[in-house]
């Protein structure tokens, strides 16, 4: 683990992320195992929400597929897409949810998929996300256009 990844790690314990990540993953009858870089993987999750594949909370990457298949090297990408989520849990501890929620909202309104234009998703890395990278509706394409049209 790197210098980084330690901070990263400690410092999403002191936020709680790491610990509600934890208690919703026992929720769901999630088996525990390390990964690389301080994360750790909550495999075979089975709760109905979310939806999603993988979820990070923190350092815990909460999975509803076994830990090898995330641990793969055919995985690597979407497993480094959730390290990134871990690094902004880092920077933005419990803040993280709302903010997310919003741009998760914006991006819904602006492309009709809720990743797509999520600032956090797109920091992280769209395609490894395995999101799309929609177009804008007709309305934010128009908008979008008026403001980068040369005056």
């Amino acid at each position: 683990m790197t210098g980084w990844q330690w901070i990263r790690t400690v410092l999403n314990w002191l936020n709680l992320t790491t610990l509600v990540g934890l208690l919703i993953a026992l929720a769901g009858r999630a088996s525990l195992r390390r990964g690389p870089g301080g994360l750790v993987v909550a495999a075979d999750y089975r709760l109905p929400v979310p939806k999603q594949t993988c979820l990070t909370m923190g350092n815990l990457v909460i999975c509803r597929r076994p830990a090898d298949w995330l641990l793969s090297e055919e995985h690597a990408g979407l497993l480094g897409h959730e390290a990134r989520h871990a690094t902004q849990y880092a920077f933005f501890g419990p803040l993280f949810w709302p903010l997310y929620g919003l741009a998760s909202l914006w991006s819904w309104a602006v492309t009709g998929g809720y990743g797509s234009h999520n600032v956090f998703e797109r920091r992280a890395g769209l395609d490894a996300g395995g999101y799309a990278d929609l177009p804008l509706r007709g309305w934010a394409a128009h908008l979008a256009a008026l403001f980068s049209s040369p005056r």
